[in-house]
Parts: C-alpha cells; sequence; structure tokens
C-alpha cells in the first residue's frame, strides 16, 4: 500500500491541490488575492491558486504530524522578518489563513476537531492523500 510517505512531498502537494479545486467547499475568500501570508512576508503570494496549495500542504502537516492546531500551523509556516540593520526574526504565518483553511477542510470532511488537540485527519482524509500517493507512484 502506497503512502503519504512514498512519495515527494512537493509532487503529492500540486497533485492534491488540483484535485482539492474540485471541492465546492474549498474556495479562496474574496480578499485571498490581496494578503499576505504572514507578517514576515513583504507581498502577497506570486500564483493566482496559492489558497489551494496552502491547503493540500495543512493536509499532509495533519497527516504527518496531527492533532495540529493553529498556533502550530503559524509556526510551521511563518518566516523572518527584515528589520532592517536590526536582526532578523521569525514571525509567525497569518492565522486568519490557516483557520479558515482548516474550516473548509473541516466542512470538507477531510479532518475533524479534536476539543484541547487540534485538528486530525479523517478516514476520508487519509484515503484522498494515499489515493493521489499511488496515482503518484504509478507514473
Amino acid at each position: 500500500m502506497t503512502t503519504v510517505y512514498d512519495v515527494a512531498a512537493f509532487d503529492l502537494i500540486e497533485k492534491a491541490a488540483n484535485e482539492l479545486k474540485s471541492f465546492k467547499v474549498i474556495s479562496p475568500p474574496e480578499w485571498a488575492p490581496f494578503v499576505k501570508t504572514g507578517v514576515g512576508k513583504e507581498l502577497p503570494p506570486d500564483r493566482p491558486d496559492w489558497w489551494y496549495i496552502r491547503a493540500a500542504s495543512v493536509l499532509r502537516k495533519i497527516y504527518l504530524k496531527g492533532p495540529i492546531g493553529t498556533r502550530r500551523l503559524r509556526a510551521m509556516y511563518g518566516s523572518k522578518q527584515n528589520r532592517g540593520v536590526k536582526e532578523e526574526r521569525p514571525q509567525p504565518g497569518s492565522g486568519s489563513i490557516a483557520r479558515n483553511i482548516l474550516q473548509q477542510l473541516e466542512a470538507a470532511k477531510l479532518i475533524r476537531n479534536i476539543p484541547g488537540k487540534g485538528r486530525q485527519i479523517t478516514s476520508e482524509g487519509m484515503a484522498f492523500l494515499d489515493n493521489i500517493a499511488y496515482q503518484l507512484q504509478r507514473t
């Protein structure tokens, strides 16, 4: 049985992002083209489909390290902030993006909320990612 651990992360996330576009409940909000992904960033993302790529990446992270909450996701997707001549500091990623993606993945029944611990992947979510990994392994 092929799992997420058996394929390259980049290929899995790209293919999963394309598959997530078919879910009606997963869609970027109206403010998504204009927003930065964290305090440490200077510009918004270049790719127009960045929301689906981030959702696929979050789903993979929950598969590998779940249960995960918003705070840990913010730390994972954070970056260094350029403070001029002062030392750079790590800054967390956007909490709003993390929360919205988690809520959309939960509405799609790919993850579920465990009170006090965070989000954990469901059997449907595992099957979704494992099927994509199997398709990538075959090609």
